[in-house]
């Protein structure tokens, strides 16, 4: 039997924690149009919004854009965040790109920005910047073995505008979005949500299956409330999701595949609990503010885990360097995640949603050191 770790340990052989690069802000006064920039996956870009909510609090009289890719940008358009939100086209390829990066250029050059937040550091994110050119900006740490908040974290203060002090408060647009879709499926409004994402991109990422039948039967058991078992996310995972739903009955509400992203975040806002592999809804999860329990196996959780003191993580694999990053675990088969038992993982759940319910929630309070 494998017990879930208490501490993520940081990756060891990475290169030490980088200085960030950046030309900070120097005239007296605040700037008057700021523009972010991530260009990642849909979780590595989620994960950026409420350190840059953080940043919107602390200049409430700056515009505030925001550049990614064009997969990403229904929820950053969904929020009351951003003043404009601007597509790059082009997909994973690089050349493709810069092209469409390049044509955009113009239109972000009459925004004459003040600062430039570069959350990417590739080679498309700096010719954007350069081509700005930008009075005061700031690069991301790519490298350094911090979580990845702490480094957007770090990339936003470099440009010396003050601490952030980072919580879970995002705002949509239509705040009841999605609310029809799940009331439709059976949800009454009252009984507890928790969400099971069985989305792990590779086997080694994967917690198995019976697993989580388990889960929700020990949850039932030790938990006596009403409860709706909820599954969300692409349509990659819908093998899964039926397999759940069969396995479990009519406590599962099956909503893969027929959600958006901004429906998937208003659902997850009213989420009692998130039990989930390490995947992009696991980042949207904590985002949200919703009480987030990681499973990490053959994945790297000291860059990847969620953040704030309403998150846990459960991590499981054992190497020195944490560094199973092609999601295949180094010590063979059975991966180590398919040893974590059902019933420890609903202890540290239930301990999750006791806590996360007595204090409010925080990411970070501002005081963290550079």
């Amino acid at each position: 039997m494998t017990r879930p770790g208490v501490d993520v340990p940081a990756p060891v052989g990475l290169p030490e924690a980088e200085s960030v690069n950046a030309r900070p802000w120097e005239s007296t006064g605040p700037p008057a149009r700021i523009l972010a920039v991530r260009l990642q996956a849909f979780g590595d870009t989620v994960l950026t919004l409420p350190y840059l909510q953080a940043l919107r609090r602390l200049l409430p009289g700056a515009s505030l854009d925001f550049l990614t890719r064009s997969e990403v940008a229904e929820l950053p358009r969904a929020l009351v965040l951003f003043d404009h939100v601007f597509e790059i086209r082009g997909g994973r390829d690089s050349r493709r790109q810069l092209v469409s990066a390049l044509t955009l250029v113009p239109r972000l050059w009459a925004r004459r920005y003040d600062a430039v937040i570069d959350l990417q550091r590739n080679r498309v994110s700096r010719v954007v910047r350069r081509l700005l050119h930008p009075r005061s900006w700031s690069e991301f740490d790519r490298f350094s073995p911090r979580l990845a908040g702490e480094r957007t974290r770090r990339t936003i203060e470099a440009l010396g505008f003050g601490s952030l002090h980072v919580r879970p408060d995002l705002k949509l647009k239509t705040p009841e979005a999605g609310l029809r879709k799940l009331r439709g499926a059976g949800w009454d409004g009252v009984s507890d949500l928790v969400v099971l994402n069985p989305a792990g991109a590779f086997p080694g990422r994967n917690w198995p299956l019976p697993h989580y039948v388990e889960f929700c039967r020990l949850w039932v058991k030790r938990r006596p409330r009403p409860v709706r078992f909820l599954l969300l996310g692409l349509p990659r995972i819908s093998e899964r999701a039926a397999f759940l739903r069969d396995a479990v009955g009519e406590d599962v509400i099956n909503l893969v595949g027929r959600d958006t992203p901004s429906e998937a975040f208003a659902i997850l806002q009213r989420a009692t609990l998130v039990l989930s592999e390490d995947s992009g809804l696991m980042h949207l999860a904590w985002v949200a503010g919703a009480p987030t329990a990681g499973l990490f196996g053959a994945s790297r959780a000291a860059w990847a885990s969620p953040h704030g003191n309403y998150s846990t993580v459960i991590a499981t694999c054992r190497e020195p360097d944490g560094m199973c990053l092609a999601g295949a675990c180094r010590a063979g088969s059975p991966h180590c995640l398919a040893g974590l038992d059902a019933d420890s993982v609903v202890d540290r759940a239930l301990q999750l949603v006791d806590s996360a319910s007595r204090s409010p929630k925080i990411i970070t309070t501002g005081l963290s050191k550079a």
